[in-house]
């Protein structure tokens, strides 16, 4: 990969070499020596499994990012990031992501019952973050107004799942409607019509305690039948339904 030969605004680069956060300075540095860097990049050079996330650090601290289509070592397409435009530098986030009271989290933990909004499974306070409903990429930075309804907690694999969603949905990219994200599973779990823009539902089960033989058998169940365990429960939902 050769050297960029773009020129960034002095008070750009000012503030973009000031970022600390490292996962971000790692992106921040390889798109000002090379204009961009890869998913692939970002996997092999430097060992972080998961792309979407580094990206979303780097506009975490107020740098515009765009997403686009690159091709890899091998020539597959896959995904790549370079800055966005410059005028859109969020200063007021460079010093860092924006950090949330004791008390404002521990009330998203009352609300929740202790569990992450999405998958519903039970947490300690501790490994639940605070996410937007709305990416502050697509509804703009609320973060210091703090109203509770726009936040929720998210376990971190949830957390993981919803930032690859958003980033490959269309209203991320182009349209950047409050109100698509606010109808949508990752916004509003238990109140939606689509994921992504697609017409898609889904539900995540947890089986704890004396629950788990209850999976168990199930799981038995699918594989005498040969069929993949998601697939197994679904038909036995959809016969119970045409039963009544």
């Amino acid at each position: 990969m050769t050297k960029t030969n773009t020129k960034y605004p002095k008070e750009f680069l000012e503030n973009v070499k000031s970022i600390t956060n490292k996962r971000a300075k790692i992106v921040i540095d390889h798109i000002l020596q090379h204009g961009f860097i890869t998913t692939e990049d970002i996997e092999t050079t430097y060992g972080y499994n998961h792309p979407p996330r580094a990206a979303r650090d780097v506009r975490e601290v107020g740098i515009p990012l765009e997403t686009f289509k690159a091709k890899s070592k091998s020539g597959k397409l896959i995904a790549a990031y370079k800055f966005g435009d410059v005028t859109k530098l969020q200063l007021s986030r460079i010093a860092g992501r924006v950090t949330f009271p004791k008390e404002f989290k521990s009330k998203l933990y009352e609300l929740g019952n202790g569990r992450c909004y999405i998958c519903n499974g039970e947490f300690e306070e501790r490994y639940l973050q605070v996410d937007h409903r709305v990416p502050y990429e697509v509804g703009g930075d609320i973060a210091e107004t703090r109203n509770i309804e726009d936040f929720m907690l998210l376990c971190g694999s949830c957390n993981r799942a919803k930032s690859w969603s958003c980033e490959h949905c269309d209203n991320w990219q182009k349209e950047k409607k409050s109100s698509l994200c606010m109808q949508c599973y990752w916004g509003s779990p238990t109140n939606y019509n689509h994921i992504a823009l697609k017409e898609i539902r889904r539900l995540d089960l947890h089986w704890t305690g004396d629950e788990v033989k209850y999976y168990d058998t199930i799981r038995v169940f699918a594989e005498q039948s040969m069929i993949e365990l998601p697939d197994f429960v679904k038909t036995v939902i959809a016969d119970m339904t045409k039963k009544r």
